[in-house]
């Protein structure tokens, strides 16, 4: 199998690979992205549904450097499997018949590298039949049968409209080309056409079928190369098989499918916050009731969070009605680096498919970004309770969700004692040397991911022993690598190794087309989780007995409680919670595993590699933070901060006001070199000033200090005592900035306590 040449190892599409829908040739997605410009772009970018799909990944799913780093890896796994990867990515492609070779070498510029185009998604139809009648025939039929016949929704098994029609949500649309109403556009099943992915290799010849419960006999082949009758693409949804990613599932399986917009009010009250919150708030906008305009009701589906409603028109000719529910075709996740790559590549003419972006591109491309950012800030909230941490899932599917490989999600907590200084630092991110090509190269990463003291999220794919041997069986060599060293490079396992191991065992691999098994799966849940369609659907957290250990007929919680271990000495700590879209070591692994023998994509994993080190190495991004304070130690923050050049500049006190013990007080973020004036006082009078809130009845004021050039400032002394136990303290500071209202910005406020 792994010696096949590369010449004709691509020429055909295995049995394995091949899924039911409709098939290259049957339907063609002839209608260019570029040809929706004349009436779809160029009138308001905070409407328009050009610019906005432009700036997502759905716009550049085929110039991802990223995506081809792993197809390249796919094919040598699975020499085939590459078409899967491809009917994704570049839909007419993949309709165009241009998916052979398996390895992207036939698509063509200007046709296959727009990606996810405006006809993929308006083309669709529900496989179900419940509506429109897209082509799908026997043997490809994407749906199973039954009383009520249930969609293949995952795994890109499309459905198209053979006709010139384009379909979407509206039933009163003016335009130049045909439409036709569709009620399947405001479903989730319609995103979950492509965001549910199963592995249709492993789903049919693994022993264990990549589910947490098998196959029954008939339900299967388990022969290689046996027709595709048999195989269990075509006698199984696509989530019963072969679990990769579920997002569609994870919000299947939640409470917000069937949770009207109206009904928001009846959640639990932590969950009114974040982009639970802002869904409701757009969709409120939109009408009176949170429904659609034409009067049908709106639930918390994709759409709600991935497409809100927006006040404007679909086109910029003037041929549509103003609407108040235009759907903004956002179409982020938090995938914040992956363009940035794309950008970088581009520039040298790199990309394997695409270049030439326009400047408008680029701004559409930067605008992506941002809007990623601000999804992953809204996604989650933390709250410290005594020595608990509360993690809470404010997305409608796992806390992070899509694709798992190199993607992670921590706790970074920094401890300091009572004069400012760091003890420790849980999930510290920083630099590593490594050994790339024969020299020392430094890469950041997490510095130590076995730390008791980690809190870490993530889905673990992984090889099973049993399917390890069965490979060995089928012609695979038994020193495959499997696994490298981070900082060496050098092979730490190998397929022979696994099939050595003791049955049942498994061990996580990087290995898309070979992984057979979700060994662990800590991300947080959806509030809802249904235990038994998790369970059915392959979406439950792994082991199963995760976040509330449900049993049948219950709810998975939707937060994590993480017990925080505060070292000796630790009065606060600042905790962060983290998320890196691609890490060092799955970057390593497309690089070190790529052969080199196939001619379009032998430098697939060195182009991503050279673009993760170019753009800042996908560093992590800050989603949500806390503070922790010592309940020995109370400093209280009051707030009222008025921000300046760095946004609110932080006040924060340490040690006790008890007699002749040290205590200081430390600002951040103020204006570096800035004229710096203490307030003190015995009382509060949260007085207007400058514009903002001064809290304490000024009893000492202490001019003429200075900011630091990192805008800092300490101040410490032995507190000589003489107040009244159970008296205060309040503390604030005022910092000359031009950039704040009235010249003068503001901490917040520190009040403590005599003990």
């Amino acid at each position: 199998m792994c010696a096949v040449v590369y010449s004709s190892a691509f020429s055909q599409v295995p049995t394995e690979v091949q899924l039911p829908g409709t098939q290259p040739g049957q339907v063609m997605v002839t209608d260019t992205a570029q040809s929706c410009v004349t009436c779809h772009a160029g009138y308001d970018p905070s409407v328009e549904p050009w610019h906005n799909w432009q700036g997502s990944m759905m716009s550049h799913a085929t110039r991802d450097p990223l995506f081809w780093g792993a197809v390249a890896i796919a094919n040598q796994d699975f020499p085939g499997v590459g078409d899967m990867c491809i009917r994704c990515h570049t839909p007419p492609g993949w309709t165009g018949g241009r998916s052979i070779p398996t390895n992207g070498s036939a698509l063509q510029n200007g046709v296959d590298d727009e990606g996810v185009t405006c006809a993929s998604c308006h083309k669709l139809t529900n496989p179900d039949q419940s509506e429109h009648l897209g082509l799908q025939s026997a043997p490809f039929l994407a749906y199973q049968p039954g009383p009520v016949n249930e969609g293949n929704y995952g795994l890109a098994q499309y459905v198209l409209w053979p006709g010139y029609e384009m379909m979407g949500p509206y039933d009163n649309v003016y335009s130049y080309h045909l439409t036709q109403e569709s009620d399947f556009h405001r479903s989730p099943e319609l995103c979950g056409t492509c965001h549910d992915v199963s592995n249709p290799v492993t789903g049919d010849l693994a022993p264990g079928h990549g589910s947490l419960t098998p196959l029954a006999p008939g339900k299967f082949s388990g022969v290689l190369g046996s027709p595709v009758a048999g195989k269990a693409a075509f006698n199984n949804p696509p989530y019963a098989y072969g679990t990769v990613e579920r997002t569609y599932s994870e919000h299947k399986a939640s409470a917000f499918p069937t949770l009207r917009v109206s009904n928001y009010g009846t959640l639990p009250a932590e969950l009114r916050a974040g982009s639970i919150e802002q869904a409701y708030d757009a969709a409120m906008i939109s009408t009176p009731t949170g429904d659609y305009e034409d009067g049908d009701p709106r639930f918390f589906t994709c759409q709600t969070c991935h497409m809100p409603p927006v006040v404007g028109t679909g086109d910029g000719i003037g041929l549509g009605p103003v609407r108040r529910d235009v759907p903004k075709h956002t179409l982020v996740g938090g995938n914040y680096w992956t363009p940035r790559a794309i950008q970088y590549l581009e520039g040298q003419n790199r990309l394997l498919l695409g270049n030439g972006l326009t400047v408008e591109q680029h701004a559409a491309i930067d605008d992506g970004v941002a809007a990623s950012k601000a999804y992953l800030e809204a996604a989650a909230s933390l709250k410290v309770t005594g020595n608990t941490l509360r993690v809470v899932n404010l997305t409608g599917h796992k806390l992070f969700t899509g694709y798992p490989e190199g993607r992670r999600m921590w706790v970074r907590t920094r401890w300091y004692d009572n004069q400012g200084a760091l003890l420790r630092e849980d999930g510290e991110y920083g630099p590593l040397t490594t050994i790339v090509n024969g020299q020392p190269v430094s890469v950041d990463t997490l510095l130590d991911p076995e730390s008791p003291h980690l809190e870490l999220y993530e889905a673990k794919p992984g090889i099973t022993q049993e399917w390890a041997a069965k490979l060995l069986t089928l012609g695979y060599a038994a020193n495959l690598p499997v696994r490298y060293d981070r900082a060496t490079g050098a092979v730490t396992m190998t397929l022979g190794d696994i099939a050595n191991a003791a049955p049942g065992d498994g061990f996580t691999t990087f290995h898309f087309a070979l992984n057979d098994k979700i060994l662990e799966d800590n991300r947080i849940p959806p509030y809802g989780l249904d235990y038994d369609e998790a369970l059915k659907r392959n979406a439950t957290p792994i082991p199963t007995s995760l976040y509330g250990n449900p049993t049948s007929g219950q709810k998975y919680r939707y937060y994590d409680e993480v017990a925080l271990s505060p070292p000796l000495r630790a009065v606060r700590a600042e905790i962060e919670l983290m998320f890196q879209p691609t890490s060092w070591e799955y970057i390593q692994f497309l690089m070190m595993h790529n052969s080199g023998q196939d001619p379009f994509l032998k430098d697939a994993g060195k182009d991503v590699y050279e673009a993760w080190r170019a753009t800042g190495m996908a560093a992590p991004h800050v989603m949500a933070s806390a503070e922790w304070t010592s309940p020995s130690y109370a400093w209280t923050d009051l707030g009222n901060a008025l921000a300046g050049s760095d946004g609110a500049p932080k006040l924060i006190g340490y040690g006790s006001l008890k007699p002749n013990t040290s205590v200081s007080i430390q600002l951040s973020k103020a204006k570096p070199n800035a004229f710096v004036a203490v307030i003190a006082g015995l009382s509060t009078i949260n007085a207007p000033f400058v514009g903002g809130v001064l809290v304490p009845s000024p009893t000492l004021v202490i001019p003429n200090l200075f900011a630091d050039a990192t805008g800092k400032l300490t101040l410490g002394t032995a507190f000589a005592g003489g107040l009244p136990s159970g008296s205060s303290l309040s503390v604030q500071t005022a910092i000359l900035d031009p950039a704040a209202p009235q010249g003068v910005a503001l901490s917040n406020a520190i009040r403590g306590v005599v003990p």
